[in-house]
């Protein structure tokens, strides 16, 4: 069985914190938690120097039956009991993969990545769900150590745990993991139409196929064929699942 300390690696120690360092964190938590209660994922803080969470929000996707301050002191404890095994292995690969991706990262972009991965939660009444959680440096050390990291966590629109990719702030491409030959390749981002984001938009506000085609002045048959082409792109089957894709890959 892993030990929390599995988490934490060696190439990210964080032993001591200047003076300096400390005041780059004056009062962020306060805006933390209001990013929280606007939010509809859950979000956490992990303290790398502290080898736990500084801060979890209430909300209950990622707390399995606990309040956020029960899920806060269980830290990695917490992933270690309600993370099925085999994804909490794949957990611990995706912790030695990503940090040995950043330690090539020149130290002046370091704060511009963001790892996104998908594994599952198993409930206190044994049920599991699929969650995609994304990770950011916050504040680093003077020698580019991440201390701090922002994690959001929401359902995933996939129907497997994997699907790593680590993507670069302003960047139209990506990179994806290949579990199999364990190795990254480039991938590009999927680019949508001005159409089929404009459908996306009021299909997220609750229009029908009908009210979409009277909103941009198109025919029903006409939408549906925009809404086709948008799910073979993003190969989903529904607008529920196009939606979520497109929210979770920065796509709308």
């Amino acid at each position: 069985m892993p030990d929390k300390n599995d988490f934490f690696s060696f190439q990210n120690s964080v032993e001591n914190i200047s003076h300096q360092e400390y005041l780059q964190t004056s009062y962020y938590l306060e805006s933390i938690k209001v990013f929280a209660r606007l939010s509809n994922n859950s979000v956490y803080i992990i303290d790398y120097k502290e080898k736990g969470f500084e801060y979890v929000s209430d909300n209950p996707l990622l707390l399995c039956g606990h309040s956020a301050r029960e899920v806060q002191q269980m830290g990695y404890a917490f992933y270690i009991k309600y993370v099925i095994k085999k994804d909490l292995d794949l957990l611990l690969k995706i912790n030695q993969i990503g940090f040995d991706f950043y330690e090539k990262i020149p130290l002046k972009e370091r704060k511009d990545y963001t790892i996104s991965y998908d594994f599952h939660l198993k409930n206190q009444e044994g049920k599991k769900i699929l969650v995609n959680q994304k990770l950011t440096p916050l504040f680093l050390t003077d020698e580019g150590k991440i201390w701090k990291a922002l994690c959001l966590v929401s359902l995933s629109s996939s129907n497997y745990a994997g699907n790593i990719k680590i993507y670069k702030k302003g960047n139209q491409k990506f990179l994806e993991y290949n579990e199999e030959k364990c190795l990254w390749h480039s991938a590009q981002t999927i680019k949508l139409s001005n159409r089929e984001k404009e459908i996306l938009h009021l299909s997220i506000r609750g229009f029908t196929i009908n009210e979409i085609a009277q909103e941009i002045l198109l025919s029903n048959n006409t939408v549906k064929f925009h809404r086709k082409q948008l799910f073979e792109k993003l190969k989903v089957s529904n607008i529920t699942e196009a939606v979520s894709l497109a929210k979770s890959n920065y796509l709308i």
